[in-house]
């Protein structure tokens, strides 16, 4: 799943950010002030299959813009049947470079928990044998999340533990397996220290930035709609936690990003 990534500049990718919930209008404004600002990619995470159609066309109109299909834990309730086989042909499509945003979410409880993991079970199984990472969610479910990546089924799999704040454990765990981990806007907050805890402890070569637009935004402007652009906010934090210059930071994340999702490296 290697492949080399295009030439590398001071540019940073954004490797999550939930672009089908903007307006054509304010995407396009979004898009247009993150490039401003160095941002030089952008991964859109769908929440649902039905919005397939939709994310696929964004992408396709832009060079740097590529999503991951599949269904998040909070519309696990909706997953049938059906879905296994219709994902794993859309996944086909150049411009879809992972599956997800699917995993577990235990802390809203807004699916039934045994539907939640039939359904990351199943996108898994597509992610495999399509030869693709997963973009996993993961909160306040880290027990049974644990057990699933145990089960031998699994070992294989590649993946980005996205807005990640699971605590010191699990991502020795995770880093153990090889998994990346994104940092987003939550790095940046006063009491966030379960989230920088883990940096330290994080090889270089499995760092990943993200904004969760239009959620999390960083400092200083919490508590605003989030935006592509602000993760050079996140980047200018996660470098100073790991005594990087910001330059050096987003050379290496870039890297990981194109090493990770490495059908972007195609398209």
């Amino acid at each position: 799943m290697t492949t080399s990534a295009p030439a590398l500049s001071e540019t940073v990718v954004d490797s999550h950010c939930h672009l089908q919930s903007l307006t054509d209008s304010q995407r396009e404004v979004a898009l247009e002030d993150a490039r401003s600002r160095g941002v030089g990619g952008f991964l859109i995470p769908a929440l649902r299959l039905e919005e397939a159609d939709e994310i696929l066309a964004l992408c396709h109109r832009d060079k740097d813009v590529w999503c991951a299909l599949g269904v998040h834990p909070h519309e696990a309730s909706s997953w049938t049947g059906g879905h296994q086989k219709a994902l794993a042909g859309l996944v086909a499509d150049p411009k879809v470079v992972a599956v997800g945003e699917c995993g577990l979410d235990f802390f809203y409880d807004l699916s039934d928990r045994r539907a939640q993991q039939r359904a990351l079970r199943e996108q898994w199984e597509v992610a495999l044998d399509s030869e693709l990472p997963v973009v996993v969610h993961n909160r306040d479910s880290n027990e049974v999340m644990l057990d699933l990546l145990r089960e031998p089924c699994f070992e294989g799999l590649e993946g980005d533990f996205h807005s990640f704040a699971g605590g010191l454990e699990m991502a020795k765990f995770l880093i153990g397996r090889d998994f990346y981990l994104g940092f987003s806007g939550m790095v940046t907050f006063n009491k966030a220290e379960n989230v920088r805890e883990v940096l330290p402890y994080l090889p270089l070569g499995r760092v990943l930035v993200e904004t969760d637009t239009p959620y999390l935004a960083p400092e200083p402007f919490r508590g605003q709609p989030n935006s592509p652009g602000h993760v050079v906010e996140v980047a200018r934090r996660v470098a100073s936690e790991l005594d990087l210059k910001y330059e050096e930071l987003c050379r290496l994340s870039t890297r990981n990003f194109y090493r990770l999702f490495a059908k972007a490296g195609e398209s």
